[in-house]
């Protein structure tokens, strides 16, 4: 039998490191300012109404929190693009917190992609001056690219997490480990993989913006009422499910609908599209005048 002595060890400097949370303060005892520093999943999540960002900030003013957020989100960039523009999109807005969600680019671009060594430069000194400039810092593991977990891309990945996973450790960061959580999703789902939690195998869809929002707010603190007034509000908030065209959903009414759906063997697509059919069978039937 193996020796559980190093997850054991593992376990105990996590718990060390991040059980400093905001439940035991209370949970940020004073308006609070966040940046959220990312690529283009970042930067959706702040510009849609089911986008993590702003699920993330309306489970935490659920709690009575006062949050002002800064959208710090550019699509395509990488860890030292991130680097570039950290003082004018972070450091300058004098947040009290940073979370940074950086990774997927540096890998899924290539070639022209960020290789390990450099990324591992680039992070530690994102978050070497944002920690100066007084900010604390959520560290984000990247996501998945492609929800296969033999896809060469996402085991090129595989280090720069394990990577972020440590220099959180080392520099006392709140952790928010989305990946793990993204394939733990992943391999206990019996439906086929590829669009579980992605709409483009990159991108968030509805259920990757609402996992990484609990992800964020677990690692923030929150406790178990805590983050049940969280997602009592969220699943409340208007227009966070878009569906089938224009159409948009409360995540509540989206859960009805997915598990109406899982009851006849369908997605919530196919549910609308059969329903759809129905409606407009009549019309099909008319005969022309």
């Amino acid at each position: 039998m193996k020796s559980i002595r190093p997850l054991f060890v593992t376990l105990l400097l996590s718990t060390l490191v991040f059980s400093r949370s905001f439940a035991a303060d209370p949970i940020f005892p004073k308006p609070v300012g966040i940046a959220f520093l990312g690529d283009s999943i970042t930067e959706a999540g702040a510009n849609r109404p089911g986008g993590y960002v702003n699920l993330v900030v309306n489970g935490l003013e659920a709690n009575g929190v006062k949050v002002t957020p800064f959208f710090a989100g550019v699509s395509g960039h990488k860890s030292n693009q991130m680097l570039e523009r950290l003082e004018r999109d972070v450091i300058s807005k004098k947040p009290d917190w940073m979370t940074l969600s950086c990774g997927v680019n540096d890998v899924w671009h290539g070639p022209n992609g960020v290789p390990l060594d450099q990324y591992q430069k680039n992070i530690t000194a994102i978050i070497d001056q944002a920690q100066t400039a007084g900010i604390k810092v959520m560290i984000l593991t990247a996501t998945v690219i492609h929800e296969d977990a033999k896809n060469p891309e996402n085991q090129s990945l595989a280090p720069y997490n394990d990577f972020l996973r440590k220099l959180a450790v080392e520099k006392k960061c709140l952790l928010a480990d989305l990946n793990t959580d993204m394939w733990n999703v992943i391999k206990a789902s019996k439906a086929p993989t590829g669009r579980l939690l992605t709409s483009d195998g990159v991108h968030m869809n509805i259920e990757g913006n609402r996992l990484m929002a609990e992800g964020v707010l677990k690692a923030f603190g929150l406790n178990k009422s805590q983050m049940g007034k969280a997602l009592e509000s969220i699943s409340k908030l208007p227009n966070t499910a878009g569906i089938s065209g224009n159409m948009s959903l409360t995540l509540a009414e989206y859960d009805r609908l997915k598990e109406f759906a899982a009851k006849q063997n369908t997605s919530v697509e196919g549910l609308l599209n059969n329903t759809l059919r129905q409606q407009l069978e009549p019309i099909f039937k008319l005969k022309s005048k």
